[in-house]
């Protein structure tokens, strides 16, 4: 017989709304926090999350609410789904509602400025006390409507806490999704937030018509410059070899159905930043994650030219023609610098 889990989602998006229903198709009693009240009412009475996937039936283990106290009374499992740009202001609001049984997972692939930060480092920097070790993040090649499709997908829980990654395994697994463990939270974190600036890249590289040679020197560009940061970040550059990494870029990369690929061939197409982001309607956390690896960057004196000329793109008003050219104009470099040797 199923161990009944407590199940907190935080987040009515596209990702959230999956994850709370992998969970309780699992039989685990899941709460998904939305922080609309029709939004929640909607869930409640039909079943549906028609916001984001009206197609996909949710199972009745679910109860929606707008009382994010509520939802994580009592939950023995936290899953953030958050957008980045309003987690730092939800983790905080966690503390007086958890107690030190409870493990918190970050679903969001993002960083945070000043200082730079992961999404779980914001949450061990104010939950911590409470709850130690018992934290981790869940990233892979996950897009959402697949998922909901019940098309086969995997992705990664990465955490120290070996009872965490256990259990996130038997609560999120499914016959078409399959959890893998990791204990590089860093790396993890780091690549699921990378790969949607390199998205855009080559969401722009698409719509320019390059060809296929020259979309498969971008990716592996990218995985070098990912992991080039990452690694002077302190994480582990063979993370990148996984699901988490290739498999996440590979996935983000030449799908429409990443909000970072769509943003990216707006652009392309001479739609401004404003303009593209209207259009895609859900938020693409590539462009707000560029800024934040730009000036990180620069101070740690790391080589990222996409990253360079995608920043010059986006907010120095430069013309989405030069991103092909600034890569090929870059000087020569190793293929691979991990094997090089002086």
């Amino acid at each position: 017989m199923t161990d009944i889990k407590q199940v907190a989602v935080l987040g009515g998006g596209s990702f959230g709304t999956v994850l709370a229903n992998l969970a309780a198709s699992n039989g685990h009693e899941v709460r998904l926090w939305v922080r609309d009240a029709d939004q929640a009412l909607r869930i409640n009475s039909e079943g549906v999350n028609t916001s984001y996937h009206p197609e996909l039936q949710l199972s009745e283990n679910i109860s929606a609410s707008e009382d994010l106290g509520g939802v994580v009374n009592g939950a023995e499992y936290i899953l953030v789904a958050t957008p980045s740009s309003i987690f730092n202001k939800i983790i905080p609001r966690l503390e007086p509602h958890i107690d030190s049984s409870a493990f918190v997972i970050s679903c969001t692939k993002g960083i945070q400025p000043d200082p730079f930060s992961t999404m779980t480092e914001i949450i061990s920097k104010h939950l911590g006390h409470v709850i130690g070790d018992k934290v981790g993040a869940l990233s892979g090649p996950n897009l959402a409507k697949e998922i909901a499709d019940q098309k086969i997908a995997g992705t990664v829980i990465a955490s120290s806490n070996k009872t965490l990654s256990s259990e996130i395994k038997t609560i999120l697994s499914s016959n078409t999704f399959k959890v893998f463990s990791s204990v590089d939270t860093q790396g993890v974190e780091l690549a699921g937030a990378l790969k949607n600036i390199y998205a855009i890249c080559c969401g722009i590289a698409h719509a320019k018509n390059v060809g296929e040679n020259a979309l498969g020197f971008m990716v592996t560009r990218s995985m070098a410059e990912m992991s080039r940061f990452a690694v002077a970040k302190g994480a582990n550059p063979i993370t990148f070899l996984g699901l988490a990494g290739m498999g996440d870029l590979m996935a983000t990369c030449t799908s429409k159905l990443s909000r970072n690929f769509q943003l990216g061939e707006l652009l392309g197409a001479d739609m401004t930043l404003k303009e593209a982001k209207a259009s895609v309607g859900q938020v693409a956390e590539g462009a707000r994650t560029l800024e934040v690896v730009y000036l990180e960057a620069k101070k740690m004196d790391v080589n990222m030219p996409m990253v360079d000329s995608l920043y010059k793109i986006l907010y120095e008003d430069s013309s989405s023609d030069e991103l092909i050219q600034d890569l090929l104009d870059h000087p020569n470099e190793v293929d691979v610098e991990f094997t090089y040797k002086d």
